[in-house]
């Protein structure tokens, strides 16, 4: 399986602190079944910037490490960015990374607590150079959980979407879990991915969360595996029709939800 979003780089963000607890990384997802993980350390313009040169070296340190302790995985360069105003100007310039450095995709995080009004703008200059924005975890995002409607129309329009695994495995509470499943229902999500910082156990959630999908939702599963394939190459991704939601916001909380062409395949 690929990881496309992980804080296995050591020393650069808030995931792992050191080359010990990145190897205790590797092994872990070797473990579970991980045979390429995409290093995604945070840019945050003006407070955690990880420059494109400062992650391929990483990548390359870290790569030659786990290459001494024989594990069969790869470690592909990424980034987290931050919306920002300035994302889009930093992308241009370079210093930002792309997917596995492609120039066609970039993990992109919002805020947890609101979209920024400037979100739809940014991705607009992002898509004039070419770049296809993947949403980080928009299930977390409150913003997003009181009106889902601008996921779908960000999704409609080319956007692509990431689902933390542990997520839909109930790490960060009901109404997450909740609203990860209906992203998931509704085919608005792309990707699933860890988001490990730690050796711990967001690193077995991903073949934890295809399982669950595939025996209890019964909603098939070959996209998990074929999606980040796709990414990482810098290929097309096919993302298909969308379902719809048609609900009061705040739909997490009250519920009254009509799903609209219900399907079990994506």
């Amino acid at each position: 399986m690929i990881d496309v979003h992980s804080h296995i780089l050591p020393g650069l963000d808030d995931g792992s602190p050191d080359l010990q607890t990145s190897l205790a990384m590797a092994s872990a997802a070797v473990e579970n079944g991980i045979g390429t993980i995409v290093a995604t350390p945070h840019f945050i313009p003006g407070v955690m910037e990880n420059r494109r040169d400062k992650v391929l070296e990483a990548v390359r340190a870290l790569q030659s490490h786990i290459d001494r302790e024989k594990l069969p995985l790869s470690i592909l360069p990424g980034t987290e960015a931050y919306c920002d105003i300035a994302l889009p100007a930093l992308v241009k310039s370079g210093e930002v990374l792309t997917v596995n450095d492609g120039g066609r995709y970039l993990l992109m995080e919002l805020p947890m607590a609101t979209v920024p009004q400037y979100t739809e703008h940014v991705i607009y200059e992002l898509k004039l150079l070419g770049i296809t924005p993947v949403i980080a975890h928009p299930e977390r995002n409150k913003g997003i959980a009181s009106d889902p409607s601008f996921l779908y129309k960000l999704v409609s329009n080319g956007v692509l979407a990431q689902v933390n695994a542990t997520s839909l495995l109930g790490e960060y509470g009901e109404s997450v879990k909740a609203a990860a499943l209906q992203f998931l229902k509704l085919r608005w999500v792309h990707f699933l991915a860890t988001d490990a910082h730690s050796p711990g156990r967001r690193l077995a959630s991903l073949v934890k969360a295809s399982d669950y999908i595939e025996k209890i939702l019964q909603i098939e599963t070959e996209w998990i595996r074929k999606n980040p394939q796709l990414l990482i190459n810098n290929a097309d991704i096919n993302v298909g029709p969308l379902d719809m939601l048609q609900a009061k916001k705040g739909f997490l909380g009250k519920l009254r939800q009509i799903v609209v062409r219900k399907r079990k395949t994506y």
